[in-house]
Order: C-alpha cells, then structure tokens, then sequence
C-alpha cells in the first residue's frame, strides 16, 4: 500500500521518538510544507515597545485584574512533591505516577487504580454486525461497528437511570491503514473500511454501580454512526451561498460526512460540538489559488482512493471545485435523537478547528471559543446574537446559528529585548499582558475590507490575517472553566518557531522550536462578550530537569510531573485543570499521558500525572468524574510506527491480542473508596454506605461528612425509597396531599412519590412532618410498604421482646425480621420508638436490595 512509506517522507522533520506516521496521516506532512499562514501581521516582538503598566492590562482594579502567580524558580526535578490531599477538596486523590519511557507499551496508572476497556475499534454497536475479524473486514461491517482512532469523548448519564446508563459520544479522526490491514487488502476493500472507520460514534452505557466499569448497549435505540453519506445542513449567513454550491448539492444547503473530527465541546443545552480539523488531507485540488494555499490545499495523492467511491474528493473535477468548502466547520449533534439531522454552523467560521467550546455569558448570550490548530494560526470567538433559555433546548439549538465572530490579538506587558525565545521569564516574573477580540463579522455586516460575511465565514483564515492577530503556537482545545469562567488555551507546540524566516519568540509564545508547548489562561474580565481580555502563561510545558525554559504558574519546579504538548483540556467538579497530551515523546522523551493542574492558592500551577499512555498512543478526550473517583480517555493510534505483520503495541488485548486498536479506557479504584470524611473502612455499616453512595441512594453534606449516627428524617426516608425505585418521574397532585409539604420544598417529589403509592402515610391533622425524625417501626412500615405490602399474616407471638404482637406496626417489623433485613439488638429488642440513624438506613435498604433482591412493587 501507498501509505507504508510515509516515513520516509518525514525521516528529516522529527526527532527519532516523534511518529512520521502520525504527521502523514493525521496533518498531512504539514511541516514538510510552506507554512500556510504566510501574512505579514505583527508579532508580538514588533507590538511590545516598553513596559506597559502592569495593572493598567489587567484591568485598572483589584476586582478586574487576573491573579498571576509570579513566584518561583526553574530547575531540575529532583523528585515529585509528596502525596497530598486533592486540590479544592476533590475526591480524586492519588500519588502521581513517575513518567514512563517511551518505548514501554503499557498503560500505566496511580496505585490503588485500574484501567478498563469500555470500547474498541470493530466493537458491533448492532446485534446483526459482525464480530470484528482483522483479516474480513469491510465496509458494510464497519458502519456498524465503533470506528477507527476515538479523539473527543464525552459522556452524558441516562436521566432517572440512577447513573448507570449514559450515552457517549466518540469523534474518530483518521485512519492508520498500516496497522489495520494485512498486505494483501485490495484497494477498494481499504477505501470502504477507511471512509466507513471515520465519522462519529453514539453508543449507549451501562454499568452496575457507580463504581463498576462502563460496557457499550448492543441494540440500544440510542446507538448511531455518522457516516459518509449522512445528511448535515448548514446554517448561518453562508448557507446558500455560491461558495458552498457543487453538482452534488446545487443549492448550497445540505453536504453530506464528516472528516478530520478532532475535539469538540459539550453545549449547555445537552448537545455536542465537533470539530472539522485536518480535512484538507482528504481532498486533491489545483492548489493554484490564495484559499488553497492558505488551507493547505493542493494535488494530494488521495492514497486512501475515496475518490474512486465519491469523486468529490478530487475537487478538480468540474462543478465539484467547492467540495472542500463544505469541511472545515463546527458540526453540531443532538446525540438524544437518533432520527435528528446534524448540523454545520458557518457563523463559526471555517479553518481547522481543534473544537468548540460554549459557556453561558453574563449577559444570557452564549460565547464558543475555538482553536485553529496549526502552527501560527489564530484563537477565536463567538457570541451569539440570542439569548440562553434554560430547559428550552429547542430554542438554544438556534444559538449558533447567528452572531459575531472574532479573532485574538495578544499583546505583553515586557519589553521585546526580554522575550529571547530561552523560557526564561521576564523582569516582572510572568509572561502576561492584555488583548483585544479583533472583530471579523459583528451585527450581521463584515468588519473585513473587501470581503463579504460569506468570504468571511468560508475563508476565514484569509479574513483573519487581514485584521492582524496573534499568530499562536498551535492552538488546540479551548476550555471557558464554569467555575473561575477563566479560559484555558492548548498551544500544542511549533517547532518553526524563530527557525530561519519564520516567526521569532513573543510574550504569548516565548519560546524558539517550542517542542513542549504552553498552556494560556484568559481572564475576560467580568464579561464572556468582551471585546478585551487579560492574559498569562499557566504553564511552559516541558521536563524541568533537562530543560532550564519551563514555568509552572509559580509552582516549584522540581516538584511537578514533567509534561510536554498539551493538547485536550477538561475540569473536574470542583475546577480543577486536567490536561491530556499529543507529543510527548517527541518532547521529553515518555509516553503522553494524562494530568492534573492546580489552578489556585499555594500550589497554583502544580502538575501531577495520573495516567501514562501505551507505546506511540495520544491521549485524547480526557473525562473526569472526580465525585465518583474515576476518569476516562480516548487512547488513539497506539502502535501507530508499526505494522500490521509487526506490531509495536499490543494494547489494549495484551493477553492474546493480535495488534493495536484505539480505544475508551475507563480509569476507576481497585477497591470501594468511602466518600466521606467521617466514614472509614471496619466502621460499622462501611460497606452499606459506600454502596448507598455508589447507586446515588444516600448523598452526604456539603463539608463532606455523612454523618451516621444522624436520625433520618421523614422526608429523607421517602428520598431515599424514591431513589432506591429508580427516582422515577412524579406526576405531581391536583391538589396538595399534606398541609406543611408544598411545591419547590426539598424532597418534595419523593414525599408525593411516597404518598402516591401507598408508602408514606400523615397524620390526622393533615400534616406529614416531614423534618421530624422517622422511628424504627415507622421506618419498618415504609419498607414493607415499599415491596408491595406483602401477604403475611400478623404475628402470633412476640418478634421482639419490645414488640407485642399487637402493637402497631407489628406484622410489618416481624416481616423484617423474617427477610432478615433487621435483627435487633443482642439484647432481643427491636427499639421501635427510638430514631433510624442513616447508617443503620443505608445499612437495612442495602440488605434489602443487595442481599435479599426486593424491589419496589406498586402497592
């Protein structure tokens, strides 16, 4: 096959542990090429003439400025900073692991984890697919199978499914046809399977507890791949326009696939944003023209041979000229509804987007920011002309279609002569400054001289350089934090940087043959629709100990985890940084891997590896879940330098395996964790309130703690039966059932649920008390009520010696005893009066459930 030779190729533009496989197939041997962005605008040397006053950039006032930690030395790394509690109190707390070589294959993570395969490459999504056989392989299997190198991820849980359910979304960016077919594979074969393994995955979750590994839904009505002929339509101004006609799609509304598929974002709204990076590899074209060459365009060989199934991928042909118009944008997709047709939004702009990520402003609009990943390429946003609607999904679903479009320009605050392209920091101890939104379509109108909004939107890198911005060390995934509302910038790495006749050093990416990459963080100052920002170096990637040129926010060096070209980003629950990488090899010598950053206080900037990656693998679509102790990643093109005769990994079927697939890994505790600051292992009722917290039954307080020698009240009771059910949907009353239980009060579903069916009774004043504290007989009544008010006959004799056989709510604590849910005390007491604590709660619904299999039947 043409494609086993691409090394070759690229053998003088990487250093020995950089994969010329990955620059081949994934950007098209960018680096051999002109560098497309060939404008002439300022950089940031040339912007910087003195020393701008420092709180004048950051916003003129203690409550605009951006805190920047400018403390701290380079230097080796002398060892990892000991083990510590989890920064802003996350229940994710590990030892960072020590880097690892890159030539060890294994996926490797803290002790006291494990990792699981949650999907594979050739994985059936439908019962009628068939199994995956590395030597059949074919089209019509692939399109129902998981596709090929998994980038972005993210996965969203079932609602009312007590977590247990969810659905995933997977991109799958390009294929290594190298180590997917044997020799022999006949040409056409390679062109239906390729064209088929790329697109977008939906595949619906399942697992058994929060605790326990996620498993793909064969058959579930969820389940979809986005294939090449898979209907999108455009929206926005551009839709219609002659730009994006062809004879294949004469009126400019509608294309068809989805190439190049990189990161993407997660809408408040439920649904998910792709991004359409690297498409131009994809395409043959003249190459003759400005937009070609800004884009990267021109007389590829089309090794894959797509051509010959759909001829727009030879876009010389007549009247399909345009056909690479309709690539380069941010896909949208409702992963909810199945029947929906996804979509292309064109008020984003086209350029090789790494992703798209949204947050809601202050002001109600929505903002989407978004990286052109390639080297020195621009940082842009979007603000959209509606308004944000909670719960109006319908509506928010139009909120990309329109609105403005801008595009970065940075500006520092050192002098020019202090920004030598080493690392070293500058006099005042950062790299920060200010900047400007630079607009490129505001109000519906063109703020491009010469270029209509269609121009604008179609070729929007040629708009770009002509307004002036920054030109950026490959800016990839981009990440508003919901909680600081901070935003976070990827500069991959850009090894041109200040070689001969490229761009030189500036204070936003101060480093020449900058191998290692940053990390930028945004401060828009109060307001997500700004027009100007603040700005600093987080990080300044790369392995302290063989390089003196490394900032980490102020952190000491020699105790942080080295790390080098961070590319995904993503938050845990409490806003912690996570930073996945692509590159590392190449940069410092390990494997990627994923990490954690600290973003506040003392330990600002602090960088600890939590998971290290298989030989030649990305980490991609980084997921974190640090309530529940468990993290995600899309492990793509492991093995990418070997073969299909002679692999060089064997992830993630290391026993048995017959070569690398791309896969989700699920990264979760080897043993139950408990939760709780007061609840520890050999407690009593351990194991019950750890799984009580597990299946979402019981939730703790706000500092942490359970506290289980805490009564549970009468409204809690009812929350956790209505929980321990499923939560099922409540149709809520004509009218109120208890007199102190209204509308918006806490729990307020559950005590209706509770009520509806025949399990909660009030008293006969009308009232249901529902903060007063539930007793053990009351307790014993729910329960039996719960499972159905089973057919037992009163008790003849005393279950208890505190319990007569004729005092109230007998045959419902004898029947307790019988399933062996309560045993009483060793003294034969059953203490009916007394309170139910929420140990003995979790300790008597965790027999039920766990040990004796009673499930909820409608009384």
């Amino acid at each position: 096959m043409a494609l086993i030779d691409l090394p070759l190729l690229m053998k003088d533009h990487v250093r020995g542990k950089r994969s010329a496989v990955t620059c081949a197939l994934k950007c098209g041997n960018a680096c051999t090429k002109e560098t497309c962005n060939s404008s002439h605008n300022d950089y940031f040397r040339d912007v910087v003439s003195g020393v701008l006053s420092r709180r004048l950039l950051l916003g003129g006032t203690a409550a605009g400025a951006l805190a920047i930690g400018v403390a701290g030395t380079t230097g080796g790394l002398g060892g990892m900073a000991p083990a510590a509690a989890a920064p802003k109190g996350s229940k994710l707390d590990f030892e960072a692991i020590a880097p690892v070589d890159y030539t060890q294959d294994s996926f490797v993570v803290p002790e006291g984890f494990s990792w699981h395969p949650v999907i594979s490459w050739g994985a059936k999504l439908w019962s009628d697919a068939p199994d995956f056989d590395w030597n059949a392989q074919s089209g019509e299997a692939q399109a129902r199978q998981f596709g090929y190198n998994n980038d972005y991820t993210e996965i969203q849980e079932i609602p009312g499914s007590n977590g247990k359910r969810a659905l995933m979304f997977v991109n799958h960016e390009y294929t290594n046809e190298n180590i997917m077919f044997p020799d022999s594979t006949d040409p056409k074969t390679l062109a239906e399977v390729t064209l088929a393994a790329h697109g977008l995955t939906v595949v619906e979750l399942k697992r058994d507890s929060r605790t326990a590994p996620y498993a793909p839904v064969v058959d579930s009505e969820y389940n979809r791949r986005f294939l090449s002929d898979t209907e999108y339509d455009f929206t926005g101004p551009a839709v219609g326009s002659d730009l994006l006609k062809t004879s294949q799609f004469p009126k400019g509304r509608h294309t068809e696939g989805t190439f190049g598929n990189c990161s993407g974002g997660l809408t408040p709204w439920g649904t998910l944003l792709s991004g359409e990076e690297n498409f131009n590899g994809y395409f043959r074209t003249a190459g003759t023209s400005a937009e070609d060459k800004r884009y990267g365009l021109g007389e590829n060989d089309l090794a894959r041979g797509w051509q010959e199934i759909d001829p727009r991928f030879d876009a010389t042909t007549e009247g399909l000229e345009n056909s690479v118009n309709h690539f380069g944008w941010i896909v949208e997709v409702d992963p909810w509804d199945p029947s929906s047709t996804p979509r292309k939004h064109t008020s984003l702009g086209r350029f090789k987007h790494e992703g798209a990520n949204v947050i809601v402003a202050e002001n109600g609009k929505v903002v989407a920011y978004s990286g052109d990943d390639e080297r020195f390429d621009y940082l842009y946003k979007f603000v959209s002309e509606g308004y944000y609607e909670e719960g109006n999904k319908k509506h928010n679903m139009t909120l990309l279609e329109s609105g403005d479009l801008y595009v970065a320009k940075f500006s520092g605050n050192s002098p020019a002569s202090e920004i030598d392209g080493t690392g070293d920091l500058p006099s005042d101890g950062a790299f920060d400054g200010s900047g400007e939104w630079l607009p490129l379509v505001v109000a519906g109108e063109s703020k491009v001289e010469g270029m209509s909004v269609e121009e604008v939107l179609v070729h929007t890198r040629l708009a770009a350089d002509k307004v002036g911005p920054t030109k950026m060390d490959r800016c990839e995934d981009v990440e508003p934090s919901l909680s600081s509302r901070r935003v976070y910038v990827a500069c991959t790495n850009n090894s041109n940087r200040g070689t001969d006749g490229k761009a030189g050093p500036d204070e936003a990416n101060p480093r020449t043959e900058n191998r290692d990459g940053h990390v930028v963080e945004i401060d828009e100052k109060g307001d997500q629709t700004s027009t100007s920002f603040a700005w600093n170096l987080l990080l300044v990637c790369g392995d302290p100990e063989t390089d003196q040129g490394t900032y980490f926010g102020g952190y000491p060096a020699e105790k942080v985890s080295p790390i080098s070209c961070p590319d995904n980003l993503a938050f845990d629950s409490v806003g912690n940084l996570w930073i996945s990488t692509d590159g590392a090899p190449d940069g410092i010598g390990y494997n990627d891997g994923l990490f954690r950053v600290t973003l506040e206080g003392d330990e600002r900037g602090r960088v600890e590896q939590f998971a290290s990656m298989p030989a030649q693998a990305e980490t991609c679509g980084p997921i974190v879940r640090d309530k529940d102790r468990t993290a995600f990643v899309s492990v793509q093109h492991p093995g990418e330098d070997g073969t299909f005769d002679e692999p060089t990994s064997m992830f993630p079927e290391y026993d048995g395996g017959t070569g690398p697939k791309p896969t989700v890994v699920q990264i979760l505790p080897t043993t139950s964790t408990s939760p709780f600051t007061d609840v520890k292992p050999g407690q009593e009722h351990y194991e019950a309130i750890v799984w009580a917290w597990d299946n979402q039954i019981a939730k703790g307080y706000p500092d942490g703690t359970f506290r289980p020698t805490t009564p549970v009240n009468r409204d809690a009771m009812a929350a956790f039966l209505h929980r321990l059910a499923g939560a099922p949907k409540v149709t809520p009353p004509r009218s109120e059932p208890f007199t102190d239980v209204k509308k918006g009060q806490e729990h307020y579903d559950a005590i209706i649920w509770a009520f509806q069916n025949g399990i909660a009774e009030g008293w006969s004043d009308g009232t249901f008390r529902p903060t007063q504290s539930i007793t053990r007989d009351a307790m014993a009544a729910f329960v039996y009520r719960y499972a159905g008010s089973p057919d037992v006959a009163a008790p003849s004799k005393a279950p208890f010696t505190d319990v007569k056989p004729s005092r109230k709510f007998a045959k419902e604590i004898a029947w307790l005893k019988d399933q062996g849910i309560s045993t009483g005390w060793s003294d034969g007491t059953f203490r009916p009066s007394n309170p139910m604590n929420r140990d003995a709660t979790a300790a008597f619904l965790y027999r039920m459930r766990q040990e004796k299999q009673i499930a909820f039947k409608a009384g």
